[in-house]
Parts: C-alpha cells; structure tokens; sequence
C-alpha cells in the first residue's frame, strides 16, 4: 500500500529525485580534467604533508564516533511535519552558513598558518552542524549508527563524482545496511583513512588555496567556507528528508 503523502510531502519527493538524478550523473570534462589536475598535485605533496592531514580526518572521525563534543544538549525532535522541520533546518543551516563565513574570514586575514589551521577548524562545524541536523529531523546522535550516518552524509557531499552514487544507495538503503554493521570500534578500523581525507580536499582544494593567497585572502576565506556550508546542507536536508519520507512508508512515523 502506496504511503499518503501530504502536497508538501510530494513536492519534496520530486525535489529529491531531480537531486538524486544530479548525484548520479557522469562526470564532465571539466571535471575529469580537474580531478587529473588534482591527482598529481597529490603526488608531489610530501608523504608529511599527506600524513598531517590524514591524522587530523581521522581524529575528528574518530570524536564523531566516539566522543560527546559534537552531540546537542537538546533531544530530538518528535511529533514535527516534514515541512516545520526543514524550516527548522533552513534557520540552522542560515546560522551556520554565517559562523563558518566568519571564521573563514579571520583565518583567511592570517596568512598562511591560520588559513591552514582553517581546515580542522571547519570540519568540526560541518560535523556539529550534522549533529544538530539529525536532532532537528528526529534522529537521536546517541545512537552510534546515527553518527555513522552523519559521516555518510559528510563523505557525499565531500566526495568525487565516481563515489557519489555508491554513498548515495547506502544512504537510501540505510535502515538494512546499518544493520550489518560491527561495534563503532571495530567499523573505525575498516575506514581507509587516507582516501577519506583526499576525498574532501579535492573537492575544496580550489576555493581554500585561493584563500591563502594574501590581500584577498579574508574575502575568499568567507566566500569559500559560506559556499561549503550550502552544499553541506543540500546534502544533509535531502539525506534526512529520504530517510524521513522512508520512516513514513514503512509506516514509522517520528
């Protein structure tokens, strides 16, 4: 039996098939060029540079999957149409849209050392801001599955356009795939670490090394991290949204 959805609910359903269409399409020339670009800037970086960046991915991976810094004070929320909860997610998103500018913005006006030291800084507000997105859609982070999700929902808004689709079933086919996953500790050994981190720096390498460069630097900071927040939120109302419209199909409602 075919779920009712409301007007609104069905306006959603088609957004998120022409969104899941995007998600799957080939990659262009442009960006098949971009990517051959990037792969051997990757090969002369040095193997420290590599390891710096892999070790600061996998810790904050690791404080997702473990820790309590990212997980909101407030529980979920319960008993909300699919409508107030992406206007709920729309001021959260406005909101981080404009923290993240700010700290783009005085990173970028430091030179080079604080435009570095910009790259932790900004995955752990996209991770809270993931954590704060689940809640607002019912979802509660003490679960560890949830923060599962939430590093699949990172990983496909960060990721080539080849790894799109594989993270985007998983996504759609949550509800059995968490199932078979092993504790937290165990899953954590199983992530290739290395290609997680080279996933999201391809896709913002140009916007942030434009931010390094001094004199516009304060200006792109902002630009870039603002811009970085909006797909993150594309990415993350459209995974929840799936599961929500999901959770009422199979009749369990938030």
């Amino acid at each position: 039996m075919e779920p009712t959805y409301t007007i609104y609910e069905q306006q959603i359903e088609r957004k998120l098939k022409r969104w899941e269409i995007r998600l799957q399409r080939q990659p262009n020339l442009i960006e098949r060029a971009s990517k051959l670009v990037q792969n051997r800037i990757n090969q002369v970086i040095p193997e420290k540079v590599h390891n710096t960046i892999t070790a600061t991915v996998k810790g904050i991976v690791q404080t997702t999957l473990f820790g309590v810094g990212y997980m909101p004070s407030s529980e979920p929320l319960r008993g909300l149409s699919l409508g107030d909860r992406d206007a709920k997610a729309e001021e959260l998103l406005s909101l981080y849209k404009k923290i993240a500018a700010a700290e783009g913005a005085g990173t970028g006006a430091g030179g080079i050392l604080l435009g570095l030291a910009d790259f932790p800084i900004l995955i752990g507000i996209k991770i809270k801001f993931l954590f704060e997105l689940a809640h607002i859609y019912g979802y509660s982070t003490k679960d560890y599955r949830e923060r599962l999700f939430i590093l699949y929902v990172f990983q496909l808004a960060f990721s080539s356009s080849k790894k799109k689709p594989e993270l985007l079933r998983t996504i759609k086919n949550w509800p059995v795939i968490s199932q078979t996953f092993p504790p937290a500790v165990d899953y954590a050994k199983q992530i290739d670490w290395l290609q997680l981190q080279q996933e999201y720096r391809d896709t913002i390498d140009f916007r942030k090394m434009l931010q390094l460069i001094p004199g516009i630097g304060a200006v792109v900071g902002a630009w870039a991290n603002f811009g970085l927040l909006e797909e993150l939120g594309v990415a993350g109302m459209n995974c929840f949204r799936l599961r929500s419209l999901q959770d009422k199909a199979n009749c369990g409602f938030i």
